[in-house]
């Protein structure tokens, strides 16, 4: 595998996202900004008003982080979901990568390198409006764009070794649904994970998003928010160059 070789990978999906890009970022925002609209301007002050001991001090100090850590996660599952599942198909863009000197390694370190790069520019752009709205703090910022970039990463991995091994896209629909769905409501977004029961709340501490949020919020250690954000990206990775390398060989 050379790096040269997994850049042309990236460079068809950034030559397809320079057709969208627009669009795409303004999905990207447009759904955490009604979130923290909705829930740390309204909702907020309800809670606030009740004296709710909450990390950061208001409810939209907490949520907001929370959101960019979750929208981290579902642009992570969607980036690696999809579009490896329609690469692998006859005549998809994978088929075409593989009769080129490029190695199926090749193939899947490009697509995360550009996953990487929309993680990066996703959670940038949603940060502004956080740090605009005072949920995240200007000195924070950087650390909150590391826990959103890692916590994509985490889930985008496994993602893209599991969907290369996908026949169907309603196994897709199914991951996001019994998946994806229960770990965004239940790992410390919209409220803390203390407040769940005995054996749920160590599972959610396992969690790769409530690390990732806690990471956004510059709660506890960083070292330890990072290295288990890192354990799904290597053995996804890693699991990632075994399943495409079955699937595209084939």
């Amino acid at each position: 595998m050379t790096t040269i070789l997994a850049t042309r990978e990236f460079g068809y999906w950034w030559h397809r996202y320079l057709r969208t890009w627009r669009g795409t970022i303004v999905i990207s925002v447009a759904n955490p900004l009604l979130f923290v609209t909705a829930l740390g301007f309204g909702l907020g002050q309800l809670v606030d008003q009740n004296g709710a001991d909450l990390p950061g001090g208001s409810y939209l100090a907490f949520i907001g982080p929370g959101l960019l850590a979750a929208s981290a996660m579902q642009m992570g599952f969607i980036n690696a979901g999809g579009p490896v599942f329609q690469s692998a198909l006859a005549g998809g863009n994978y088929r075409s990568a593989v009769t080129t000197p490029m190695e199926p390694a090749d193939i899947l370190t490009g697509h995360l390198l550009f996953t990487t790069f929309r993680a990066v520019l996703d959670s940038a752009a949603i940060l502004l409006v956080l740090v605009v709205f005072g949920s995240i703090g200007p000195a924070s910022a950087p650390r909150a764009l590391l826990g959103a970039v890692l916590t994509a990463l985490a889930f985008a991995t496994p993602m893209a070794a599991y969907a290369i091994t996908v026949d169907r896209p309603a196994k897709l629909s199914a991951a996001f649904r019994f998946v994806i769905m229960p770990v965004y409501m239940f790992s410390g977004t919209f409220f803390p994970a203390e407040q769940l029961p005995d054996g749920l709340r160590q599972l959610v501490w396992l969690s790769p998003l409530w690390h990732g949020a806690e990471l956004c919020r510059g709660a506890g250690d960083l070292a330890v928010h990072v290295l288990v954000l890192l354990v799904p990206i290597v053995a996804g990775y890693l699991a990632g160059r075994r399943t495409y390398t079955r699937r595209l060989t084939a």
